[in-house]
This record gives C-alpha cells, structure tokens and sequence, in this order.
C-alpha cells in the first residue's frame, strides 16, 4: 500500500472525500507536497499558523524544551517553567480581570472548561449560546454549537441549552436569573464571518453583568491578532467574565485555555479537590512554542499591519462573481452563488498551487485566513490566483 491508501485504511476519516494532500514540508506561508508542488497557504491550518509555519523561534524554543523535559506529572502538581512564563505573559496583554490561565489541550476542552466553571460559580444550570456558532465538537461544546444540523445525530447532549440568535436585542431579553452563562464568539468565524454590531455587544455585557450570569468570549479563531487588535473584543471596549483560546495559542502545537479572575478560578480547588484535571493541558513544549509566537506577534508588530493587509486583499477582490465579502482583519469570506461554485473555485485554486477552504456553516463563501506573516508581494499572488479562477 502507499502512503495514501495506508491513510485511509488506518486513520478515522471525518469526511467521504478529505483533501488527501500528502505535505512533507511547511515553511513560512508555503506548504510543499511529496510530489514537490508548492502552495500558498491561504488558511494557514485554519487560524492556527499566525506567525507562519515554522517560525525559526518557535522551532527553536521546542528544541530548547525538549532537552530539558517533556510531560512530568498531570496539569497543576508541579511547577513547569513553561507554563508560569507564558500564563504570566497572556496575563501581562489581557486586562486585570483575566489573571488566571487554565491551559487545555485544545479549543474545545477550553470550551468544556469553561461551562464547568460557569456552573460552579452561579449555581446555575442555564446555559445560552447562539445560532451558527461553534465552539467545538466534544459534547459538551457539540451541545452549544449553533446548527441542528451537526447536532442531531449525538442527542441528548447537554440539558437547558438555549440557542438564541445572533446580534439581535431581542436575545438579550431571554438571559435571566436562571442563566449561568452566555458564550458567544467575538465575531462568528464558521457562519462566514459575521461581527456584530458594537452596541450589541456592549449591551450583552451589561445584561450579563445585570443579571449575574459570566459572559464567555470564544477567541479562540480571533485572538492573537487575527481581527487587527491582539484580542477581538477590545474593539467593542467590554471585557468578558471568561476568555477562550485555542488554535494560534500554541504558535502550530496543541493548546487551548480559558481564562478568568484568580478568585473565580479557585473555584476548581475545593468541593470537589480536582474540580478541573488534564493530563497533557499545558505540555511543557507547547507553551514553550506558544510563549515564542506571540513574542513573534509583539517583536514583530505583526498585529498592526493586519488592518492594512486585509485591505489589500479587498481593494485587489473585486469580481462580478464575488457576490459580497464580509472581513474583520485578515479572516475573510468571500460569497459566492453556490456551495458548488465555490467549491469549484477552491479545487481550481488548489490546482494553481492556493489553498483555501470553505466554512462549516456556510460553505457558499471561501476562507481567507493566511498566516499574519503574509506579505504584500504574496497576497498579490494569491488575490491574481483567486481571480483566474473565477475568469475560467
């Protein structure tokens, strides 16, 4: 058997027809597969790979890591450099109010934690999410995850989950003294990028602060600089009562975190002992990788010239059969007519050496979400490969 048959006798398939692209090298904005074809990574893993792939000091500081120890002992026993510096770090660009980091291995598992938290904190059991919103596939996360659609086959799932809709004043009514938290992305990244008006978020904030419910913001698409600020919601002036990351946490390696006030958290001490455990939450070489990307972003100023990056690709997108864009730094969706349509312009995009990809709740509009690193030069590149492809 070659490579590509042994992948889909022995590895768990998520889809009937995967991308199957053999990558044996990835570098900056640049995937090459086993047969030496060179893409652009226009998705860079999605969301995950804003300091590119590969950054040599994120490489660097896993190498460092490596010699010095690997896993010791489950999440929270023992004192990892790793951990302390880089939580100490997260803490250092967030508000006050978010002081204290609980490092998971992924997006989903912050969002797990999270709902746990929220429950021991309010005594509460509502929980209120949103129409196309995702959060995760565990399910927990599956259970506030905005689409019946991907939700049915694994009922029951969590009890008194409401789905309420997005960016409308009509919602905000429903949160109540029943309601232990409301977890809403900062901007909806897999309906097709979809940010919210700023009052009503202002205003969300406020009926949660109203009625004693934590507000909990899902960046774990947005954050670390992808929507232009280092953190999504500093564009609409609230701090939320918990904080999701995930995906570019890691700079390439797994991690997630949620993070809250150093009280709040101590909830997970005490009644039970362990209230929250993981065994690999916070791999020592994971932080390490994580600690050197988002010193990347800052040295890098790689934040600040995202605004002028996506405006680059907007002034340069303009086809008669992109029906609309909708943006928020640099993650894009482009609309098209169709799901079949797009699909048809992201297979001719892979074939001209541009990866893209699709949303999962809107598969009409095609991904835009490069590393941060991307330069002009090469978003030229890639905008000329998007357009030939609609002209076809």
């Amino acid at each position: 058997m070659n490579l590509r048959e042994l992948f889909i006798q022995h590895l768990a398939q998520t889809s009937p027809s995967p991308l199957g692209l053999e990558i044996t090298l990835a570098s900056g904005v640049y995937l090459y597969d086993a047969s030496g074809k060179v893409y652009l990574d226009l998705i860079g893993g999605i969301s995950v790979c804003n300091t590119g792939h590969r950054h040599p000091r994120v490489t660097d500081a896993i190498i460092r890591q490596t010699e010095q120890y690997l896993h010791v002992l489950v999440y929270g026993e023992s004192i990892q450099s790793p951990q302390v510096q880089f939580a100490r770090m997260i803490a250092e660009q967030l508000p006050p109010s978010l002081d204290c980091v609980y490092f998971t291995n992924s997006g989903a598992e912050a969002t797990e934690g999270a709902m746990k938290l929220a429950k021991r904190l309010t005594q509460r059991t509502e929980i209120i999410a949103f129409q196309k919103s995702y959060h995760g596939s565990t399910q927990g996360a599956l259970s506030v995850m905005g689409d019946e659609y991907w939700r049915n086959a694994f009922r029951p799932l969590l009890p008194e989950v409401r789905h309420l809709q997005y960016n409308s004043p009509d919602a905000l009514a429903q949160i109540s003294s029943r309601t232990a938290c409301v977890i809403a992305e900062t901007v909806q990244a897999e309906r097709g990028v979809y940010a919210p008006d700023p009052v009503w978020m202002q205003e969300l904030r406020r009926k949660c602060s109203d009625s004693g419910c934590l507000l909990v913001l899902d960046e774990i698409q947005t954050g670390f600089g992808r929507t232009g600020t280092l953190w999504g919601f500093q564009q609409y002036g609230i701090v939320p009562d918990i904080l999701l990351l995930g995906k570019a946490l890691g700079g390439g390696m797994p991690l997630g975190a949620f993070i809250a006030g150093r009280e709040p958290m101590s909830a997970f001490t005490n009644h039970p002992v362990l209230g929250h455990i993981t065994t690999f939450g916070g791999h020592p070489v994971c932080c390490a990788a994580g600690m050197a990307s988002l010193q990347v972003l800052l040295d890098e100023r790689l934040v600040e010239q995202v605004n002028s990056k996506e405006q680059q690709f907007l002034q340069r997108l303009v086809h008669p059969r992109i029906k609309k864009i909708r943006s928020r730094g640099l993650l894009m969706a482009l609309e098209m007519e169709s799901q079949e349509f797009n699909k048809l312009i992201i297979d001719r995009c892979l074939a001209a050496g541009l990866l893209t990809d699709w949303f999962l709740f809107a598969p009409d509009c095609l991904r835009i979400a490069p590393p941060l690193t991307i330069s002009g030069p090469e978003i030229e590149k890639a905008c000329d490969i998007i357009l030939r492809a609609l002209d076809q």
